[in-house]
């Protein structure tokens, strides 16, 4: 067998091309399996509107049937008659309020300590003696505080002022109405009356209103006293009358006879 020898140099590319081979095969490998990534640009931020909620409608709720009842239904009322009322309008009446009456003050003013007053031995619940002087008790009419049985309380007396038929208003005059109204006023100290109230009407405002009217302006009285003779307050409960009279009709005057020539 044939047999060449082999110089350096021939090794040395031997060597060279071995050395280049496995490096090309290296750099195969190692480029073949490495990832490589594409990079991408990022995507525009989408902007879209969300609808608001859709709330179901609600279900509207049974209306229950009215029950009926056995009742019969209400009728309405027979027509009434057929009326206009008057022109004239009866005024409100007009009541005052009652005035307080005053604080008596007593005439003379009490100098002792005690709790209370008298001239007896022993104590009772008076304020009098049983003389007569100028201390706060009086065995008769006296000027104390004291009740020795002197006069008695005495009513209000009637001095002036009444109603006359000429009162009657003229717009009741022609439709006969009538009635008794009753009042309740009181008279003050000085006689004249402070206020009036009806207690009992006469069907009529008017005729109400105009008792109590002619009652403050006209009645004119000597107050009331007491014991020991000071005018004090005093009320009267009483009833007037109002009447209307119906007059009969004039007679038809007699026919007239004629008397025909020569006295026939």
């Amino acid at each position: 067998m044939p047999f060449t020898a082999s110089s350096n140099a021939d090794r040395t590319r031997a060597a060279l091309g071995a050395s280049a081979l496995t490096v090309a095969l290296g750099a195969g490998l190692i480029w073949g399996l490495a990832v490589h990534r594409t990079a991408r640009e990022p995507a525009a931020l989408a902007v879209f509107q969300v609808p608001p909620a859709v709330v179901p409608p609600e279900k509207p709720k049974p209306v229950q049937p009215r029950r009926r009842t056995g009742r019969p239904e209400g009728e309405a009322s027979p027509p009434n008659l057929r009326a206009e009322p008057t022109e004239v309008v009866a005024p409100t009446p007009v009541i005052p309020l009652p005035v307080k009456p005053p604080v008596v003050a007593a005439p003379i003013a009490g100098t002792g300590a005690m709790p209370s007053a008298g001239s007896a031995d022993i104590p009772g619940p008076g304020f009098g003696s049983g003389g007569v002087g100028k201390g706060r008790g009086s065995g008769g009419a006296g000027d104390g505080d004291g009740d020795g049985g002197g006069r008695e309380e005495t009513p209000p007396e009637w001095v002036r002022g009444r109603i006359r038929d000429s009162d009657f208003p003229d717009a009741l005059a022609e439709t006969g109405i009538g009635g008794t109204v009753g009042v309740r006023y009181t008279v003050w100290t000085d006689g004249r009356v402070v206020d009036c109230e009806i207690t009992k009407s006469s069907g009529s405002r008017l005729l109400d209103a105009t008792t109590c009217r002619l009652i403050r302006e006209r009645f004119r009285f000597r107050p009331s006293r007491d014991r020991q003779g000071r005018a004090v307050a005093a009320t009267i409960v009483e009833n007037h009358s109002w009447m209307v009279e119906q007059l009969p009709p004039d007679p038809a005057p007699a026919p007239r006879r004629r008397r025909g020539l020569f006295g026939l």
